[in-house]
């Protein structure tokens, strides 16, 4: 105990596990989400049970939405707290607007019903996945990525 170790490690706890699969995954339920709601039919509103179940319809796709929108902003927030470095911010200079951004988007799509800025969310983290794996070293595992994000829902 006399002579204590000294760790590094870029968070509070040095795992290296970060992954923006995470956040797309959350952000394609919260696209799927949007899609369903706009695709509801209103109900027959002098039918209760009709109504009952539609209201019912709404509640579950926007409580799903809202869970899938706040995880998508953790996630995002974690990497950028957690794993991107000043070095990345030399290499990416707007890496710190793309993800306050991408962060934003996700509010937005708690606020509202948008399939336009559900895409817009997407996209966003697409560009924030490139450069992760290029930050960590592996651009090429970013196909991966697409590749788990693009077909997991077909």
């Amino acid at each position: 105990m006399n002579n204590p170790l000294v760790a590094h490690a870029h968070c509070d706890i040095p795992c290296g596990i970060y992954e923006p699969t995470v956040a797309k995954l959350a952000a394609r339920t919260v696209a799927r989400m949007t899609d369903q709601l706009e695709e509801l039919a209103s109900p027959d509103w002098k039918d209760t049970q009709a109504v009952n179940a539609y209201h019912n319809a709404v509640s579950r796709r926007i409580a799903v939405k809202e869970t899938h929108a706040e995880a998508c902003k953790r996630e995002l927030e974690t990497l950028w707290s957690d794993f991107f470095k000043p070095e990345h911010l030399v290499k990416f200079p707007d890496l710190h607007n793309k993800i306050w951004t991408a962060v934003k988007l996700a509010s937005t799509c708690k606020q509202e019903i948008s399939k336009d800025h559900a895409a817009k969310l997407l996209v966003a983290i697409d560009e924030i996945a490139k450069m992760f794996y290029e930050a960590k070293g592996v651009p090429t595992r970013y196909a991966a990525y697409q590749e788990i994000t693009y077909n997991l829902y077909k």
